[in-house]
Parts: structure tokens; C-alpha cells; sequence
């Protein structure tokens, strides 16, 4: 069932940097909620944009009349990302309660910064303001993933029996991806093969060559398809009709996107990681979503678990403050108006 959005129709600006990863969950709240919004995409330079998140807007597109951000002012502005926090907190500032104002991911600042502040259950940060959920939000609702399964592209309606996804990752500041590693995948995915899966396989823009030779390699021989990047990615059409997904652990956003599924993700961790992708990892277990990829697989397991939405949970906790803050300026304003009848 499709849920309510008492909100469709609303105004709202998307405040972001260039960064995808960043654009894809402010999107996917956006769509949540079935708002019109529209992408303000911030670039601080020099002094500004090494103070973020804790100084001021760049005076150059700043909030203001003429600037970046200029009335009408927008129902909600979602903004994420370390360079849009100023942009926010200010606009919370000129706009006052005519804009609700949602930062995605840790601002590093005051709770003030916005009138809700939602955070991965692995971070630290809570407050009254402040709502968590187990994966990042993203644009793959459970109304779009039914409409992609109505039909396949031709080339994975052929892929017969099983079919797995293989997601890849790649080297970052966390996660190293050592040869060793890359080695270690390529034997569980080739296991994998031998008892009988196909593949349909997406790499990164992170994805290192030795990587993708490797599983390459282990799934050589089997029913596959190998996106190289050429015409249009696949990618959405993969979370649609894979029945069991190995991403690699490197991404909060590519591993939870899977986990709206239901279907059975396992995790591949390369060497490195840090202390909140443990404690993300570890929950995701705890819930039932995700299992740590074995170094060989003996059986095609299959486990369930309840669907994770995040961006529909943030989504339903913006509409429900909204919802009171109207309800309490209503109040307000029957108030005034009863006052005013009463002295006149």
C-alpha cells in the first residue's frame, strides 16, 4: 500500500553540496514526502568554506533577498552535508516557523540548527530534536521497487535460477581494500557460483581494477551480467529482481539501499573500517537484515526480515512535528483573535 502524504504539494529546497551520496538521501525524504523541491546546491569558497559548518553562509550566494537562497521562502528545507549547515541556520533565522528546516547526518553544531536533526542509529548524537533510524534514507521506495519488478530488461529476465547482486564498493578514508581482500571476495563470490547462482554485478566509481578483475574472475562461467559502465546504470533494475545481494561494507548508503528489499544482503568488509561502520554493521546483524559474508558459501541461505525505509520514517516524523507546529500556531492565533474580541 502506498502511504499518505499529507504534505504532497508543499515547496521544499534540497541545501547540499555536489555529492551525490549527499543529493540521493535529501531526494529521497523529498520524495518521502511527495513534496516539489527543489536542488540548492551550496559551494563556499576560501574562509567560508573552511569555517563550515560553523560560520556564516559565503556572502556571495548566502540567504537574502538576491542570494542563493531567496523569498518566497520554501514549507521545508532539507539540508545535509558539512557545507550546507550554514546556509540552514540561516535561513532558520530569516524564514522563522514559515520553513521547517530537517538536517540529514550530524551537523556538529548546536541543536538549534534546525527543528529536527536526524542521525544513523550508529552515531552519537541524540537530542528532542534529533530521530535515528538504521540506514541513511534514498529514493527506492517500496512503490518504485514494484513498479521496476513489472518487467526486466532483457538481459537480466534471461539470467536463469538465483540471482545474486553483487555491489562494489571501493578504497576510502576508512576502508583499505588490500589485495589480500580483493582476493578473499573473489573466493567467497566464485562459491558462490558453484552452486549454481547467476550474477548481475555494478561497480563504483570507487571500484578499483583489481577489484573488478576479481570478481570477474569468480563469476567466469556462470550466467552473468557485468554493467561496464556504458548507457544507462542498471542498478535500480538489480535492487528490483536480485534474490540475494554481497555488497561490499565500505558505504552506509550502498548497504542500506538493499535492505528496503527484505531480501537477503550479505556484507563483505575489506580490512580497515573505523568504529561507527562497526557499530553500523554490527546493527544491522543484530536486526536480521544483513549476515557477514563467509569466506566460503555452502548453502544459498535465504532469511527475512521487515523492509528498512528510513526515508519514509523521516519523512512520517517531519509531517508529524509539522503537523503539531501548525496545530499549536492555530491555537495561537484563536487565542489572539478571542483576546481581541474580548478588549474590542
Amino acid at each position: 500500500m502506498m502511504r499518505a502524504r499529507p504534505l504532497a504539494g508543499l515547496r521544499a529546497w534540497l541545501i547540499t553540496d555536489d555529492k551525490a551520496g549527499m543529493q540521493v538521501q535529501a531526494r529521497g525524504v523529498a520524495e518521502a514526502l511527495g513534496v516539489t523541491w527543489e536542488l540548492k546546491e551550496v559551494a563556499p569558497q576560501g574562509l567560508w568554506r573552511f569555517a563550515a559548518p560553523y560560520g556564516p553562509p559565503d556572502p556571495r550566494d548566502g540567504v537574502g533577498p538576491g542570494k542563493l537562497l531567496s523569498p518566497p521562502w520554501p514549507d521545508i528545507a532539507i539540508a545535509t552535508g558539512r557545507l550546507s549547515i550554514p546556509y540552514i541556520r540561516a535561513l532558520r533565522r530569516q524564514a522563522g516557523v514559515a520553513t521547517f528546516t530537517v538536517v540529514l547526518q550530524d551537523p556538529k553544531t548546536t541543536a538549534n540548527t534546525a527543528d529536527l536533526i536526524w542521525v544513523p542509529e550508529h552515531d552519537r548524537r541524540r537530542g528532542a530534536n534529533v530521530m535515528t533510524t538504521l540506514t541513511a534514507p534514498h529514493s527506492f521506495s517500496p512503490e518504485r521497487l514494484a513498479e521496476l519488478r513489472q518487467s526486466a530488461p532483457p538481459a537480466i529476465a534471461g539470467l536463469p535460477g538465483l540471482r545474486v547482486a553483487v555491489i562494489l564498493g571501493g578504497k576510502n578514508a576508512v576502508y583499505k581494500f588490500t589485495d589480500a581482500d580483493d582476493d578473499r571476495l573473489e573466493a567467497s563470490i566464485a562459491s558462490i557460483a558453484r552452486l549454481g547462482a547467476s550474477f548481475m554485478v555494478t561497480p563504483s566509481r570507487r571500484s578499483h581494477q583489481r577489484l573488478i578483475r576479481a570478481v570477474e574472475r569468480a563469476t567466469q562461467g556462470s550466467p552473468r551480467f557485468i554493467w561496464d559502465g556504458s548507457g544507462d546504470n542498471p542498478y535500480p533494475a538489480f535492487l528490483a529482481h536480485a534474490d540475494l545481494f554481497v555488497v561490499t561494507g565500505d558505504s552506509v548508503n550502498m548497504t542500506g539501499e538493499p535492505l528496503v528489499t527484505g531480501r537477503p544482503v550479505y556484507v563483505f568488509e575489506p580490512s580497515g573500517g573505523s568504529a561507527k561502520f562497526r557499530r553500523f554493521h554490527e546493527s544491522l546483524r543484530r536486526y536480521g537484515a544483513t549476515r557477514s559474508l563467509p569466506p566460503e558459501v555452502k548453502t544459498l541461505e535465504g532469511w527475512t526480515y521487515q523492509p528498512l525505509n528510513s526515508a519514509a520514517e523521516i519523512a512520517l516524523a517531519i509531517e508529524q512535528r509539522l503537523a503539531r507546529r501548525r496545530g499549536m500556531l492555530s491555537g495561537l492565533l484563536s487565542a489572539s483573535a478571542g483576546v481581541s474580541a474580548g478588549n474590542a
